[in-house]
């Protein structure tokens, strides 16, 4: 599989517009409060005659500091003993959510994600893998894929070595930019030797993967002090990294209104950015999985693209599309069957649920025939750049000209402007549109087309 990538400035800007990251479709926008527990819980005893694998993530909300660029569901406070009544609570999810799941079912994939997960302490963590363990069945052997969100700043060698110990094998760790001015602007003060020391150390202690968050387009942000945070970067050869567009919503993130905006790059400033960042990679030898990722050829993710076998989900692209996600702790989004549920967002909201023994599911979605075909379609194109419409048309029982004709002329308008080839049998993206690939699959999205205005994050 061809896994080049074209940046097209002119293209760009044709297509400069807001979308779905579509970790979900529909996405969470559809989700709705006629969706309750007890759909949850049908949905979920329903998936046992499958017996597929399970992948479990678990959201721990607490921060220390916050991070003004910050959009994520959190509490932020310096008060650890507050990790205490939150974990008794998500003990009890645990519980209530593996009495729904045959124990023959193992766990393939497990997350931690915040949040700072490191948040809790030691014991705490030990813990929480030990009652996992005691409702789940977890791989022994150490071939799951189990990751772990990382803010360098919360963690040391011992912390790094007892991780490893209860079974983590695959880290990510937040970094954004090493540049100081930046750190300021954001409020997120971390050193390049903290930083570096964690992932000297995962790798001591034989993690399996480590990947760095980066984000562009934040404030005082240029082509020159990017470049000198990315070189860093490359130099000490992470499996895989995440290089984020910074999106400033502040009438929906409250953080982020601490940011000035005058302060923030140009939109052709991150533009150039972006290129400058693309082309380094791509010397350094990484290729662009899509949205957002880029790995190194043997990473398990660029294999996975190229065997077809990639898939995309809430912690993002996944080897494991054949899981079942159950999602534990507040705001978390699961994908069980074929429903979507999302848990409460409160803290006490989550707690009253629990402590009233009912699932802190709040709202959800049971998806359609259409909501299915259109997902298939959404993650072919997104995770492997191509779409089969024979084998859709197998899946679904479809005319696939018949059922796309109004979709078929925006698809031909974007093969004019050299993002696809089209044919009989396939829509393939071209390197020059994968930059692109959210637009690509808005295409398919027929929530989006019945309701516009909703407010999404920029494509690039």
């Amino acid at each position: 599989m061809d896994q080049s990538l074209v940046f097209d400035p002119a293209l760009i800007r044709r297509y400069d517009t807001s979308g779905p990251r579509y970790t979900s479709y529909p996405t969470a926008v559809q989700f709705h409060e006629g969706f309750t527990g007890a759909d949850y819980r049908a949905a979920a005893l329903s998936t046992n005659s499958a017996a597929s694998p399970l992948s479990l993530y678990f959201h721990i909300p607490f921060c220390d500091t916050v991070c003004f660029y910050c959009g994520c569901n959190k509490v932020v406070t310096k008060d650890r003993s507050r990790a205490a009544p939150y974990l008794a609570r998500l003990f009890k999810e645990i519980e209530m959510q593996g009495a729904l799941f045959d124990r023959s079912r193992t766990v393939d994939q497990l997350h931690w994600g915040g949040g700072t997960p490191t948040f809790i302490s030691h014991d705490e963590m030990r813990e929480l893998m030990r009652v996992t363990g005691e409702y789940f069945t977890l791989r022994n052997d150490d071939s799951g894929e189990y990751s772990i969100e990382i803010d360098p700043r919360e963690v040391g060698a011992e912390t790094i070595a007892l991780l490893r110990e209860i079974g983590f094998n695959r880290m990510s760790m937040g970094v954004q930019d090493f540049d100081p001015q930046v750190q300021k602007a954001v409020n997120r003060i971390q050193s390049e030797e903290e930083t570096l020391a964690v992932l000297a150390e995962a790798r001591r202690c034989g993690f399996k993967s480590v990947s760095i968050d980066l984000i562009y387009g934040l404030p005082f942000q240029s082509v020159a002090s990017f470049a000198r945070t990315l070189d860093k970067i490359i130099a000490v050869n992470p499996d895989r990294l995440s290089v984020f567009n910074y999106a400033h919503l502040p009438e929906l993130f409250k953080p982020q209104r601490r940011i000035n905006e005058a302060d923030l790059p140009s939109p052709a400033a991150k533009l150039d950015i972006l290129s400058m960042t693309i082309e380094r990679l791509a010397q350094a030898g990484y290729v662009y999985i899509g949205m957002d990722h880029f790995a190194k050829p043997d990473d398990e993710l660029a294999i996975a693209q190229r065997s077809r076998t990639l898939y995309r989900n809430f912690q993002g692209y996944s080897t494991h599309a054949d899981c079942d996600l159950i999602a534990m702790g507040t705001t978390a989004i699961g994908k069980v069957g074929n429903t979507y549920s999302q848990n409460v967002r409160g803290i006490d909201d989550y707690y009253q649920r629990l402590d009233a023994g009912q699932l802190p599911v709040f709202r959800g979605i049971e998806l359609s025939h259409d909501d299915l075909l259109r997902r298939e379609i959404i993650t072919q194109l997104i995770c492997h750049f191509e779409l089969d419409i024979p084998a859709i048309e197998r899946q679904f029982g479809i005319n696939y000209y018949a059922y796309f004709s109004r979709e078929q002329e925006d698809l031909l308008s974007m093969r004019n402007d050299g993002l696809l080839e089209i044919d009989e049998r396939n829509v393939r993206v071209l390197p020059a549109g994968r930059l692109l690939i959210r637009n690509i699959c808005m295409v398919f999205d027929a929530y989006l087309r019945e309701k516009a205005g909703q407010r999404y994050s920029k494509v690039i």
